[in-house]
């Protein structure tokens, strides 16, 4: 081991070898004697001399951003790149870097920690760019020198302060063990121990952080933000991890904006851009200051105020952005989290005491000087700043205020000092380790001194770290990372127009403290509204608007019958079925309990009346027991006036029944109530009409015995028969089928009480309906006979009334709703009750009351003596035969170890000695020009031991893959093949040097360094020659490998041409300068993945990807892709890279639950191979999708596979063909150059043999390789060169190197590229201007494929489709079926052949693969809470909605005048109900209309032809004409009731239904007062009545009262006329045509007019019914205004309860009931006279009929 820190050089790092040749840029080593050391191939600018150092024991470094704008590279690849300095100096983070100066003298001075031991510090700027950051980092581990003797390289580095930097230089210097404590890089991915073993951090983790965020917004009500962020690692895991914070509390981002410092004025505009038109209010950044800055500024030049910014802690407190005035007003309010602060004593001090002549090489101090005094300091020979004018050297940082020397919230500044305290506490710990035999950590190692630290052990002794700051904090390493605590700062107004922040709360690892008074927000002091869409009340649903995030979405109110009780609803929920929602449709309610209640007013009044009914009933069994001796209670029979007045008191009663809630008892007993007591009044009135007739029939002569056959004993016997038979029916009707209760749910519940039976119902009306007829007929029969039997008539009038009643009362039942039809039932008991009381009763008691003279039996008696009888026998012949009848109706694991440390050899002093040797497998070849290759041969390697307690073990590669070693054999051809070529690179000979990289980062990288620095074991410090490197390397197949290396190969512009790296990230030209490929991006492939499942509507897909950049970020890709055609991922899983079984199998068990039938792989073979063991195991058959890293995998094609892979799809590269690769395939055979030691294991592995006899003893059976075996007779699939893949890739790639140097050696002088037109010649070629020929290459292969790169390196888009096939040896073979080019037309970017394709499944069909089946036409997708958007249920849609398109996210309320079609699917135009002329009911009407209008016809010819006849002539024929042809407008303006409503129609119809009545009316009004008149006129004091009541008269009185009608009509149709109205009340499933009448009162008034003149006309016929019979018309006239009244009466609540059509329907039956009535009392007794009896229609046999 050295003795000296001057031979500590080549300890340091495996790139230390790249300082022969990678730290420059062209190898000056002159191979002649004289030339005493090795020099760097330039010296690197702006890196080692700009920076602080100070030597020591101990030499820790520091990266700091001092300046943050780097020079834009220059990818034309025209000029030397070398290393140009940056600009932009930046106060902040130069304080950290004397923050670092600070702790570095306190801990040497402090006597308890490293005493005897010094601290140095080199401390450089990295620039904010990895370039800039790589170089400094390899300065600091190399010594930093411009020789090989170096003073000491660092042992740890506090830096750097990017992410994205952290990230690349722990890849390179993690196989070192290098520590590198960061005290900004925030990044989460950082703490992946296994990738980044040498990372820590006084930081914490940017998930905290990102969490934080998603909690303010969470908090707040924020759902709709926008993402800006710097296109690095640091902003882009910030932003992936704030997404995965929010995504469960419906924060979605606005809009996501990334930058790139190259392209800041540009990328700013677009977001300025992007934030102005947004309607998020609320912007997430996450930049460095400086950046936000251009952003701020872009926005204030655009006046764009109200943005509620979230600002990371790398803006939060940037007095930068506080001091600028400019930005007042659009930063204002800024919320942000802020690294915690703390104290440093004594760091003012030290850094107002700082002075350019006191650090005369302090660059950086320069350049604050410069910034602060704006002069060039005295010592400064700098040439960029000769326009300032010199400094006086007065000037000093003692007062001056500015960002250098304010100490007052010390946040990154004191995560520096903590890193270099937790630096020096571990090389204490590590330091004062206890000497072998005693208890150090490790007996079996020795311990460390300060010149001979471990690294290993460094890490450890780092990780371990525990003490207790200054300040009292306690500090330790959690993993790499320190407990998180924040501030969250607010930053408001001051009055001097600047800016500053003030702490309103703290973050303590998840848990949040604010004070929120404190807060200052940007838009005053409400807090800011930032939502894509207002929450949703309750009473709606969210609808997602398609193809936007799920925040924006539309609130839909609810349908009826539905509710949402919480903000933001997915659904509506369905109300339980006695339910419906309330108005707001935010709960349901119960439904509205409708019956006819004791409580609401209609009940009130109909039990008024039944109580006022039944008590004025009882009232009148008083005065008729109180008189019960009297004659007039006497007469015909009393018993059955008592039994009657009891039964009709039962009536009334009865009706009670009907009212209050309906229960078993009271359904049974109301209808059986009913029914038996009006057969009990019927049955009576019936006895009492027998009992008049048998009285008259008992009064003639030799009749005496009649009464005796019908006595009491009869009467009662005959009541109580009729009354039984209506009990039988009763009992039985009860005991079959009886009433029930019945919750009739519609809108409302309506309870009411089934019938049961209908036919039961309908025999107990009919029963009650027979007895009234019977009775009804009797009594008008019985109706002339002599005044002391005259009950008869008042029995007539009550049967008439009763009658009337009842056959109104069916229509008014059926179509009136609920309790309305229970009250129309009411109405007609109580009418027809009061009908039968006021009838039979009220003229007795009239009499009793009021004229007790004439409750005589004499008066009586009197009554008959003077009155002459004729035609008795005729008379008794009409009462007995008469025959009339009444009818009704989301990067990868790193290595430890790296490549080459160097030595000094302690024997050699000149010489340099590789540390270790490491075991590369590979293959070599000398020539002019070598090309070197990176390849896959073995797929797995035994992992070392990571605890650093010992030397890590060298890993070992197993699982030789016969794939990679074809492709590094075909890299082998293809440069033979070249050499051979007279017209490719002539007189050049190409050599190789290929190495296995065994599928791991860290060989990988080894065999990266070892192509681009050599190896041979010893070389002379005096002569730097070794073998010439290697202008281009062929490789790595892996992503992650390829960025890793591509990193620092970058730097040198080395170009690099993969075969196999597919990662999209890998197209980024500014951090992948020299990477191409000539394999297509997996952005291609994600989209041809997903043409295919789009092609097969797989919707529901399962996801497992490697754990490497290639694995991820295909992932990635495949996640945002597949929601493009509404496609899902069901699972998301990650192939261990270690095949943990115990991950493997739970891997298993998410295939096997999900549902999915399709799983799509992104992984190599290595990586998927202990799966598909697992599948075989489990025997799980799936639809497998293969990406092209193993979708022509040999490994997976064999027998035992064969079950569970065939039918696997998989995208592949494009298949070629190489012409002789197959002989050459064959022709290989072993040396024993231990350089081509791949050929020799390829051979152990085809013939399982061993070349050492003591392996093949233990391993191989005893088989000894002789080198000869005939490779022929060996396994097929190494030669099979028919399906040429990666190996035709490799093949491309080596051509794309040699044509690109075939034309730069072609270049003509004085005609090139580069500076001053010159070219570049083979001995002084460098490796970027191979670059510039390589972008430009374009050649075709022999296959007759075009090769070329587009201006990201990438290679055409183009990949064919596979198919798994089983073959009849039970081996697969993977066959084309189609392909995907992107440069064809997008209907024909996919290819397939499906009848070429063989399905693993018993069908022989696609597997169908969905998560719900798609929502068919008629429904909608609900999605099902917590899970992906494929899953959802299917919901109907409600009445009166359709979705006419499968899958429809929500349903459309149909038009207007449209419902819903039953499918649910169209919407159809609304059943228009109307009463029409072809149904059944309007055809009834209508016959019936037209018939009355007949008949009335018929009577008016009757009459006419017989107008000079006594009956037609008495009483002003004129006025019968008049009636007639009244009667006859009545009938016919029923007719304009039916139909469709037009205007006309619906003006004429009521106009014309009132006047026509009017007239009607009118007419038997003034016929009523001519009969008055007539009879005055016959007495002597009323001789001269006539002559003022004339024909004139009769006619004018007509006119008048018609005309006032008439007045009426027009008034209300010229103010308020009735129209056709489209009603959809009543259901909105029907459109209800009908008439609105426009104005009540107008229609009211109408009606009320008609039923005043009838009112009149009934009460003076009434009254005039007793005039002589020659004057008798007026009897006819009280029938007919009887039946009138009666019929409108019980119009009117029948038409008010009545919907629709209906209502026309019940209007139209009062019309022709009263009409029928009108005509048929008044006319039919003439016409009879006229037809049936002429010989009485004579003025003889009028006159003779006057009485005595």
């Amino acid at each position: 081991m050295p003795s000296s820190p001057s031979a500590l050089l080549l300890q340091a790092s495996a790139p230390l070898l790249l300082l022969l040749w990678l730290h420059g840029d062209a190898v000056v080593a002159d191979m002649a004697e004289q030339e005493q050391s090795c020099v760097r191939w330039d010296k690197p600018e702006g890196v080692d001399d700009r920076g602080l150092s100070q030597d020591g024991d101990v030499v820790i470094g520091g990266l700091f951003v001092v300046h943050n704008q780097p020079p834009s590279p220059d990818l034309s690849f025209t000029r030397n790149p070398g290393q140009e300095p940056c600009f932009s100096f930046q106060k902040g983070p130069y304080r950290w870097a004397h923050a670092m100066v600070f702790a570095v003298e306190e801990i040497n001075r402090n006597p308890h920690l490293l005493p005897g031991v010094r601290l140095g510090y080199q401390i450089l700027d990295s620039c904010t760019r990895y370039p800039w950051s790589v170089r400094a980092a390899m300065s600091l581990i190399s010594g930093g020198n411009h020789s090989c003797e170096s003073t000491g390289p660092v042992r740890v580095i506090v830096g750097d302060a990017s992410s994205t930097q952290t990230i690349m230089l722990s890849r390179i210097l993690s196989p070192l063990q290098v520590p590198l404590i960061s005290y900004q890089a925030s990044c989460a991915c950082l703490s992946n121990r296994l990738e980044f073993p040498n990372v820590f951090r006084t930081i914490p983790s940017d998930v905290y952080q990102a969490w934080t965020m998603a909690h303010l917004a969470e908090h707040y009500g924020w759902t709709w933000v926008g993402a800006v962020v710097v296109n690095n690692d640091y902003g882009l895991l910030a932003v992936q991890a704030f997404r995965e914070r929010a995504q469960g509390s419906g924060i979605c981002l606005a809009f996501f904006e990334t930058f790139d410092r190259e392209t800041l004025a540009q990328d700013m505009e677009r977001i300025a851009t992007t934030v102005q038109t947004s309607s998020a209010r609320v912007v997430l950044v996450f930049a460095w200051y400086t950046d936000v800055g251009a952003l701020l500024l872009e926005l204030a030049s655009r006046n764009v105020t109200g943005r509620q910014f979230l600002a990371s802690e790398a803006w939060s407190t940037s007095s930068y952005l506080l001091n600028d005035p400019a930005l007042r007003a659009i930063a204002s309010g800024v919320l942000g989290v802020a690294i915690r602060s703390a104290p440093i004593p004594g760091l003012e001090a030290h850094l107002r005491k700082l002075h350019p002549s006191q650090h005369p090489r302090d660059a950086l101090l320069r350049d604050l000087w410069r910034e602060e005094f704006g002069c060039e300091p005295v010592s400064a020979s700098s040439p960029d700043s000769l326009s300032l004018p010199p400094c006086s050297g007065t000037e000093s940082l003692e007062g001056v205020q500015s960002t250098f020397t304010d100490t007052a919230y010390l946040r990154v500044t004191y995560n520096v000092y903590l890193a270099v305290y937790a630096a020096a506490h571990a090389f204490h710990s590590l330091l004062e380790c206890s000497p072998v035999g005693d208890s150090g950590m490790n007996r079996s190692q020795p311990c460390s001194s300060q010149y001979n630290i471990s690294a290993a052990k460094l890490l450890q002794h780092l990780g371990q770290v525990n003490f207790t700051t200054q300040i009292g904090e306690h500090f330790f390493f959690r993993g790499a990372d320190i407990p998180a605590v924040y501030d969250l700062v607010n930053w408001q107004a001051t009055p001097g127009g600047v800016l500053k922040y003030s702490t309103v709360g703290r973050v303590e690892g998840s848990k949040l403290h604010m004070e929120e008074s404190a807060i200052w927000w940007a838009t005053g002091s409400q807090v800011p509204v930032s939502v894509c869409s207002e929450p949703c009340p309750p009473g709606t649903r969210k609808a997602r608007r398609k193809g936007e995030p799920i925040c924006c979405f539309d609130c839909l109110p609810c349908a009826d019958g539905e509710i949402s009780n919480k903000t933001d609803s997915l659904t509506c929920l369905q109300c339980p079925l006695e339910f419906w929602s309330n108005d707001q449709k935010n709960m349901c309610v119960p439904l509205t309990v409708e019956f006819l209640s004791f409580t609401d007013a209609m009940g009130i009044t109909l039990t008024t009346v039944a109580v006022s009914g039944a008590v004025m009933t009882a009232a009148v069994a008083v005065v008729f027991v109180y008189n019960r001796h009297t004659p007039i209670v006497k007469a015909n029979n009393s018993e059955l006036s008592f039994m009657l007045l009891m039964s009709l008191k039962l009536c009334f009663l009865c009706s009670l029944l009907f009212m209050g809630q309906p229960t078993d008892w009271s359904c049974r007993i109301q209808q059986a109530a009913f029914g038996i007591s009006f057969v009990l009044s019927i049955s009576c009135i019936l006895v009492k009409t027998i009992v008049v007739l048998a009285v008259f029939r008992s009064a003639r002569p030799g009749s005496d015995s009649v009464m005796k056959w019908f006595g009491p004993g009869q009467q009662r016997g005959s009541v109580l028969l009729f009354t039984c038979v209506q009990v039988v029916i009763c009992a039985v009707w009860l005991s079959i089928t009886p009433p029930q209760p019945h919750r009739n749910v519609g809108l409302k519940i309506i309870l009411e009480c089934t019938v049961g039976s209908v036919a039961g119902f309908a025999t107990l009306l009919g029963y009650i309906g027979l007895l009234a007829a019977i009775c009804f007929l009797l009594a008008f029969f019985a109706r002339k006979l002599p005044d002391n039997f005259n009950e008869a008539k008042f029995i007539t009038f009550s049967m008439l009334i009763f009658c009337a009643v009842w056959i109104t009362f069916v229509p008014a039942y059926v179509s009136s709703p609920g309790k309305y039809a229970i009250a129309v039932e009411i109405f007609a008991i109580l009418a027809s009750s009061f009908g039968l009381l006021l009838c039979i009763f009220a003229p007795k008691c009239f009499i009793i009351l009021l004229r007790p003279e004439k409750n005589t039996k004499k008066f009586l008696m009197g009554k008959a003596q003077g009155q002459r009888i004729k035609n008795e026998g005729k008379e008794e012949a009409d009462m007995g035969g008469s025959p009339h009848l009444l009818l009704l109706a989301l990067p990868v694991l790193v290595a430890t170890l790296l490549p080459p440390a160097l030595t000094i050899a302690s024997d050699t002093p000149d010489l340099c000695q590789l540390r270790e040797q490491f075991s590369l497998t590979g293959m070599h070849q000398d020539g002019d020009v070598i090309i070197g290759g990176l390849f896959e041969v073995h797929l797995l390697a035994l992992f070392p031991e990571l605890s650093f307690r010992s030397k890590p073990e060298q890993l070992w590669c197993h699982e030789f893959d016969l794939e990679g070693f074809k492709a590094a054999m075909a890299m082998l051809f293809a440069v033979q093949e070249i050499n051979r070529n007279p017209k490719l690179l002539p007189s050049i000979k190409l050599g190789y040097r290929i190495f296995d990289n065994c599928v791991r980062l860290d060989v990988a990288f080894r065999a990266a360094t070892a192509l681009v620095s050599g190896t041979e074991k010893y070389f002379s410090m005096r002569n730097c020659s070794s073998l010439p490197p290697v202008f281009g390397i062929v490789g790595d197949p892996g992503s992650t490998h390829s960025i890793a290396i591509s990193s620092v190969l970058g730097l040198f512009r080395v170009p690099m041409v993969s075969f196999f790296a597919t990662c999209s990230c890998l197209s980024d030209r500014q951090r992948y300068p020299s990477f191409f490929r000539t394999i297509p991006s997996d952005a291609f492939q994600v989209r041809a993945m997903i043409q295919i499942l789009k092609h097969f509507k797989w919707t529901w897909v399962g996801l497992i990807y490697s754990d490497d950049d290639y694995g991820r970020h295909a992932a990635q890709s495949f996640h945002e892709d597949i929601t493009t055609f509404g496609g899902c991922v069901a699972f998301s899983e990650i192939l261990p890279k270690d095949n943990d079984i115990v991950e493997i199998r739970k891997i298993m068990h998410v295939i096997q639950t999900s549902t999915t039938r399709v799983i799509v792989v992104f992984s190599t073979g290595s990586y998927l191979l202990p799966l598909m063991d697992e599948v075989v195991r489990q025997n799980v058959i799936r639809q497998w999708i293969a990406s092209e890293a193993w979708s022509t995998s040999t490994a997976f094609l064999v027998p035992r596979l064969l079950p569970f892979l065939r039918g696997t799809l998989g995208i592949a590269i494009r298949r070629g063909e190489i012409n002789g690769l197959q002989e050459f395939l064959l022709s290989v055979r072993p040396d024993n150059d231990s350089k081509n030691n791949m050929v020799r294991r390829f051979w152990q592995e085809m013939f399982s043999c061993r070349f050492e006899p003591e392996e093949a003893l233990a391993v191989a059976e005893g088989k000894v390789c002789t080198g000869q075996e005939d490779l022929s007779k060996a396994d097929l699939a190494y030669s099979d060169v028919s399906d040429l893949r990666p190996s035709y890739n490799v093949y491309k790639a080596v051509y794309a190197l040699a044509h690109s140097l075939h034309n730069l050696l072609s270049c003509v002088p004085g005609q090139g590229p580069f500076k001053g037109n010159s070219c570049a010649s083979l001995h002084d070629m460098q490796p970027w201007q191979l670059l510039h020929y390589l972008q430009s290459v374009n050649f075709t292969t022999g296959f007759g494929d075009q090769v070329s790169f587009d201006k990201n390196g990438d290679a055409l888009p183009i990949y064919d489709i596979l198919n798994w096939h089983g073959m009849p040896d039970g081996s697969m073979k993977a066959r084309t079926v189609g392909d995907v080019d992107e440069s064809q037309p997008s209907d024909k970017v996919l290819s397939l052949e499906e009848d070429k394709i063989f399905w693993n499944f018993k069908s022989k069909k696609p597997p169908r693969s969905v998560c719900s089946e798609s929502c068919p036409p008629g429904t909608r997708k609900a999605t099902r809470k917590g899970l992906p958007v494929c899953c959802f249920d299917c919901l109907p849609c409600a009445d009166g909605e359709i979705s006419n398109t499968t899958d429809s996210l929500e349903c459309f309320r149909c038009p207007k005048e449209f419902w819903s079609s039953p499918e649910k699917d169209r919407c159809v135009p609304k059943e228009v109900e109307f009463l029409s002329y072809e149904e059944a009911l309007g055809i009834s009407l209508t016959t019936v209309s037209i018939f009355g209008a007949c008949i009335a016809a018929v009577v008016l010819a009757i009459f006419v032809h017989h107008r000079h006849t006594p009956v037609v002539r008495a009483n002003n024929s004129e006025l019968s004409f008049l009636i007639l042809l009244s009667l006859k407008l009545c009938f016919l303006c029923a007719l304009l009731f039916i139909g469709q409503p037009r205007t006309w129609t619906c003006q004429l119809r009521h106009a014309a239904f009132g006047i026509s009545f009017v007239l009607c009316v009118s007419s038997i009004l003034v016929k009523t007062i001519v009969v008055i008149a007539v009879f005055k006129a016959s007495r002597p004091e009323g001789q001269g009545a006539m002559k003022w009541f004339g024909a004139a008269q009769q006619r004018g009185t007509v006119f008048i009262l018609t005309s006032l009608q008439v007045v009426i009509c027009v008034i209300w149709l010229s103010t308020a006329s009735p129209t056709p109205h489209k009603n959809t009340h009543y259901q909105s499933s029907k459109i209800v045509f009908e008439c609105a009448v426009g104005s009540v009162a107008g229609f009211a008034t109408l009606l009320g007019y008609i039923g005043l003149l009838a009112a009149i006309s009934f009460l003076i016929a009434f009254l005039a019914r007793k005039l002589p019979d020659t004057f008798n018309e007026a009897k006819f006239i009280t029938f007919s205004m009887l039946i009138f009244c009666a019929v409108w009466i019980a119009f009117v609540p029948a038409y008010v309860s009545s919907p629709g059509k209906y209502a026309d329907a019940v209007e139209i039956f009062a019309i022709l009931a009263s009409s029928f009535g009108l005509l048929m009392a008044i006319f039919a007794p003439k016409c009879y006279i006229i037809l049936l009896h002429p010989e009485r229609n004579t003025k003889k046999a009028l006159m003779s009929r006057t009485t005595k």
